[in-house]
């Protein structure tokens, strides 16, 4: 028993000792956590302090400011605010409309009891499904879309917008993705519950949003792609229309039909999951074929279209759209070019419901005379493609050096025809053969040490494509002549070496300072002397790159546009802003140099005449596919292209003939009556170079050999009748 305890003493001694050593261990431990948790419990406060002070100054004032907004926006507005599209008007440099732009979304306007059903239940089961009960906003969503905000630390802005929010964001607000827009959308869309019915809001909103490709509510789509009435559609047909507002550009069933069907699919199976239609039903449209009709809405004379361009491009400028030229990767074009065809297509349907009047210096008499100039010069060959339109095409572009504005353009060959009127002006890209050597060979070489009588190499291209990298272009074979007598002459081997020693870095950069929208990575390389180019360029581009030589080096953006005022009768266009692309000098000496090209060069041909001097430069493409002729005199700049639209050899093509013929007989009527006019005077040339150097090709990438080493696929039937050097490989090479 004494023994039992002993041993309860001896654990009682121990427990107290660990005891003690555990609080001595502890102690501080636990006075660290007391203060932390103090610490904690202040910064808490301070935190629900902090947000009701932030929320009182800075939250509830903003609020109150939507608020009101809201409340003023939605009690301001009738039935009438949902349904009407504001014209655009077009004028010549008369003042004379010459195109009024208009939806026709009034011709279209569907009442509620009109709407199929099948598209109110899509819209519903797809966009808002608690739409009838909803007060315009789901809290729900709007709690989903909070924790992705936060989840993506403000990135991702967007989602959970119910029906009503679309209708107020599409008629009061911009597309712009923000905390802010979020907040007044929902705003606007309780107000928007309080005043109207449901069924009045459903009607707004099937009639009101963006169908793509400038249709508006769902009659005018249904008539757009399926050439029916809305109420005639079948419950497939329907659910693919009602797939394309969710992102009219992704959703566009003229450029990805397959994502509109996707779409459509998943909103057949939201139907079905909500009950609107039956297992039946569903099966039936998912299996059924969409078939979309494309209805030519556009406009058969050319001024109309540019005009429209420019004024689109214009309202993307004022959208702050940032517009880039020159890409060095494959990756940046593509993902540029998604963007820009978006930002254009939501541009251009602004300026059809905008109410814009759009003045501009397009000049009637002009443009009928250049008109007349490009069909009397063609008119030889009547040969028409399977579509009916004429296959040999011309293209051409007038610009008033004094004001650097385009006052007549012609984009094809005129013909009676219902077939959509493509202008090859501005939307046909094609390679400019050696209309492009004074552009970014020549006047660059003029800036980089180069005088117009220095001696150059004219060199065996064939022998400089087959030379090692870094080879000296000198010791190859070839021979030797001025600068200025290798342009006069077109020679393929003069452009080559001077191309060789500036760089192709240096040369292109010049372009790139212009609008030249389609210069990519495969550009970078010596065939771009030549003319090798991955997409190619147009009349447009040549004619805004060839008035800027006119005009001692200053370039200014070719447009038409000479004022544009919004629905309010506010002026909101101004002249872009001029660049100094080439030095002044530069630019003169080869205005000079390309005097001699009409004189005694490979344009002599066409006998140009009178007091007004001109000056140009012929392009011809390999097998005789495209001709160019570029030209300038002190009054006018003028471009012209001939081809094919599916390229192909035409034996008698060249840019000293047909191209050439139209410049003129077009140039001579536009200045007669002028008074004589000559070029300005050079002044000294300062550059000292002899010859040209070695040439390393650039370290980044490969030389792409498709450029200039594609087999001819057609030889010509006719011995060329013009001075012809180096390559004829690859597609777009220069002939003369």
């Amino acid at each position: 028993m004494a023994e039992r305890q002993q041993d309860n003493n001896s654990l009682k001694r121990t427990l107290r000792m660990i005891s003690s050593c555990l609080g001595i261990l502890f102690r501080p431990l636990l006075k660290v956590l007391k203060i932390l948790m103090r610490t904690l419990a202040v910064a808490f406060v301070l935190a629900i302090v902090l947000c009701i002070v932030v929320g009182v100054t800075k939250i509830y004032p903003l609020y109150t400011e939507y608020r009101q907004m809201a409340e003023q926006v939605v009690d301001e507005s009738t039935p009438d605010t949902f349904r009407l599209q504001e014209s655009s008007y077009i004028y010549d440099v008369n003042g004379d409309v010459i195109a009024k732009l208009t939806m026709d979304e009034d011709s279209y306007y569907l009442p509620y009891d009109e709407i199929p059903e099948y598209a109110i239940q899509a819209f519903v089961a797809v966009e808002d499904r608690t739409f009838w009960e909803n007060s315009g906003i789901d809290l729900k969503g709007i709690f989903r879309v909070g924790l992705r905000y936060l989840y993506t630390e403000g990135e991702e802005v967007h989602g959970a917008s119910t029906i009503t929010q679309q209708l107020a964001r599409n008629r009061f607000l911009t597309n712009e993705v923000s905390l802010e827009r979020k907040a007044k959308e929902m705003l606007i869309a309780m107000e928007l519950t309080k005043k109207y019915t449901k069924e009045q809001i459903m009607e707004f909103y099937v009639n009101d949003i963006s169908f793509a490709n400038t249709y508006y509510g769902l009659e005018a789509a249904a008539i757009g792609y399926f050439g029916k009435s809305s109420r005639d559609l079948s419950l497939s047909q329907i659910a693919y229309l009602c797939a394309i507002p969710n992102s009219p550009t992704y959703y566009n069933p003229y450029r990805h039909p397959e994502n509109a069907l996707a779409r459509r699919d998943k909103i057949l199976n939201d139907m079905l999951e909500m009950g609107y239609i039956t297992q039946e039903e569903h099966d039936q449209a998912i299996s059924e074929e969409i078939v979309i009709q494309r209805p030519d809405y556009g406009f058969h004379n050319y001024e109309t279209t540019y005009a429209i361009n420019c004024a689109v491009r214009y309202l993307m400028e004022q959208n702050d759209f940032q517009f880039q030229y020159g890409f060095r990767s494959d990756d940046a074009y593509e993902e540029y070019t998604e963007r820009y065809n978006e930002a254009y297509a939501a541009a251009r349907e602004d300026l059809y419901t905008g109410g814009y009047d759009v003045y501009t210096s397009l000049d009637p008499e002009k443009q009928d005379y250049l008109q007349n100039a490009v069909d009397q010069g063609l008119s030889f060959d009547d040969e028409t493609s399977s579509n009916g339109i004429y296959a040999l095409q011309g293209a051409a572009t007038l610009i008033d050096n004094s004001t650097g504005k385009v006052v007549a353009i012609v984009g094809g060959r005129s013909q009676e025809t219902d077939v959509y009127g493509l202008n090859r002006a501005y939307q046909s890209f094609r390679q400019p053969g050696s209309a492009i050597k004074p552009l970014i060979v020549y006047t660059p070489a003029l800036e980089n040490g180069y005088n117009s009588d220095t001696i150059v190499k004219n060199v065996d291209v064939d022998a400089a494509k087959r030379a090692a990298n870094g080879t000296d272009l000198t010791r190859l074979p070839g021979g030797t002549m001025t600068l200025r007598r290798g342009v006069e002459l077109s020679r393929n081997g003069v452009a080559w070496s001077v191309y060789a020693d500036i760089t192709p870095e240096v040369g292109m950069s010049y372009l790139t300072k212009m609008r030249f929208d389609n210069i990519v990575p495969g550009d970078y390389y010596l065939a771009a002397s030549l003319g090798g180019f991955t997409h190619g360029v147009t009349s447009e581009e040549m004619a805004g790159a060839y008035a800027a030589l006119a005009n001692g080096g200053t370039y200014q953006d070719p447009t038409c546009i000479v004022s544009m005022k919004d629905k309010n009768g506010e002026e909101i266009f101004e002249d872009p802003e001029e660049i100094q692309v080439y030095e002044k000098n530069a630019a003169l000496v080869m205005v000079d140099i390309l005097t001699g090209v009409i004189t005694r060069g490979t344009a002599s041909g066409m006998g140009w005449s009178g007091d007004v001097e001109a000056a140009g430069k012929t392009g011809t493409t390999n097998n005789s596919r495209d001709g160019w002729f570029c030209g300038i005199t002190p009054y006018y700049t003028l471009t012209v292209w001939v081809g094919y639209d599916q390229p192909r050899t035409l034996s008698s093509l060249w840019g000293s003939t047909y191209p050439a013929q139209i410049w003129k007989n077009a140039m001579s009527h536009f200045v007669e009556g002028l008074p004589a006019a000559s070029f300005e005077d050079p002044g000294p040339e300062t550059g000292t170079k002899e010859d040209v150097v070695v040439y390393t090709a650039p370290a980044t990438t490969a030389a792409p050999t498709e450029a200039v080493t594609e087999a001819p696929t057609e030889a010509p039937t006719e011995a060329p009748t013009e001075p012809v050097t180096g390559i004829h490989g690859g597609p777009g090479i220069g002939l003369d």
